[in-house]
């Protein structure tokens, strides 16, 4: 089988960059510094080369007739007449080189101005030459083999060439410099309101509080102005909803409390410690149910240190029998929001502490800068294909795991809710221990 070649659109894609500001500046820049080249390179050839061409024959033109003048009376007088001539209505400096030779090396010069003064020299020159273009800034350097010797003409350099092209250069690499630059100002200045917008949509979705001002081109205000109705909308649903629970959990306890009250007077039996345990169940029901409604609430973010929140949670669960292992790093630290973190923690530990009779609990930095923690347990697991089923609110696995009696299937719900809350991330895996690891990742 042919190995399958790229194509030039696909090569291109890959090398082109990914973020906003550079396919912007690319879209600008890019067009300007291909028109700058193209009529660069069209003015060298079209016109700054015919210029070129001209002056050269008119330059050889000239040479050949000092050339003929000399030959005709090679005499020192001659030489004199001639040479005052040529420098007073050519503005030719001659000298006569006796019994010398003409030099065998030559420097290029640059654009190939030197081809057009061969071609015209070889055109209008019968006898052995030599010229330099490089040696002096101002001149010329033509050599030309007499039957005495040579002749060295000085020409000035704008007989030769067009000499106001470096100029023409000059002016087009400023025009370029200047108009990329304002490109650079405008598009950074552009995609900074887009990278605001993006940033205060990010810090909302962890739940900061988000000060945001819309600026920028018309379409990013709209989109800013947008994200901030959405915000608003958000809010007074949050707000609205957490009201209601805070209503619905004031008029169930109430007459939760007058039942209790009333076991409490009753006669003591069977049937009022049963019914005792389903009181309390559905307390811890009704609890469970506002901690996953409620979320985080309006709890600020806080910078802590994650070892001593860890130490915490697991002397609760000490407390409640479970053999619990900390080892977190010193000094680690993340900005969370406590109660809610430490909410979504102690449902991790409990719920391994429920499944099994080891628990341990880890806290790492993460490359990226963020926290990893996790918790292990040695008790019977969940099947892979049925981790995310676990995430589901008040979803049972009772053929992978035991019943819990006080659960309602909220524990990982609420710790994923939370996780997410604060752009973090809670997943399932196999632990070293046996049995299920709970791993969740938080940002520095």
């Amino acid at each position: 089988m042919r190995p399958r070649i790229p194509s030039l659109l696909t090569m291109l894609k890959r090398r082109a960059p990914s973020s906003l500001y550079g396919r912007s500046l690319l879209i600008i820049v890019l067009p300007i510094a291909v028109m700058q080249i193209l009529v660069t390179w069209f003015f060298f050839d079209a016109y700054w080369q015919r210029v070129n061409a001209h002056l050269t024959e008119g330059l050889a033109g000239e040479i050949a007739w000092v050339i003929q003048a000399y030959d005709a009376d090679p005499t020192p007088a001659g030489l004199k007449r001639l040479s005052d001539r040529a420098e007073q209505s050519l503005d030719l400096s001659i000298i006569r080189q006796p019994g010398g030779k003409l030099p065998t090396v030559r420097h290029a010069a640059l654009f190939g101005i030197d081809k057009a003064m061969n071609t015209a020299l070889s055109d209008r020159i019968d006898v052995p030459y030599w010229f330099d273009t490089t040696r002096y800034p101002a001149y010329v350097d033509i050599r030309v083999k007499v039957s005495d010797g040579v002749l060295r003409i000085i020409a000035p350099r704008d007989r030769a060439f067009a000499t106001q092209a470096s100029f023409f250069i000059f002016y087009l690499t400023l025009a370029t410099v200047l108009l990329t630059a304002v490109a650079v100002l405008f598009i950074r200045n552009q995609v900074r309101a887009i990278e605001r917008l993006a940033a205060a949509a990010e810090a909302f979705g962890k739940g900061a509080d988000v000060v945001f001002k819309p600026y920028g081109a018309r379409e990013v205000r709209q989109a800013g102005q947008s994200f901030l109705a959405m915000r608003n909308r958000i809010q007074r649903y949050v707000d609205q909803r957490t009201t209601l629970l805070a209503s619905v959990s004031h008029d169930l306890r109430t007459p939760l409390t007058r039942l209790k009250l009333e076991l409490a007077l009753a006669e003591p039996g069977v049937r009022v410690e049963a019914m005792k345990r389903d009181l309390a169940e559905m307390e811890h029901m009704i609890d469970e149910y506002l901690a996953f409604a409620r979320g985080e609430g309006g709890e600020a973010l806080e910078r802590i240190e994650v070892a001593p929140l860890l130490e915490e949670i697991s002397e609760s669960a000490l407390r409640a029998g479970a053999d619990v292992k900390v080892d977190a790093d010193d000094g680690l630290a993340a900005t969370v929001r406590p109660n809610a973190l430490k909410r979504a923690l102690s449902n991790l530990v409990m719920n391994a502490a429920a499944f099994g009779e080891h628990v341990e609990v880890a806290a790492r930095a993460t490359p990226a800068g963020g926290v990893e923690i996790t918790v292990d347990d040695d008790g019977p697991g969940i099947p892979p294909e049925r981790f995310e089923d676990a995430f589901t609110p008040f979803g049972r696995l009772d053929d992978a795991r035991n019943q819990n009696e006080k659960g309602v299937g909220l524990g990982l719900a609420i710790a994923r809710d939370v996780a997410r809350g604060h752009g973090g991330e809670v997943t399932l895996a196999r632990s070293p221990l046996g049995g299920l690891r709970a791993v969740v990742r938080l940002p520095g």
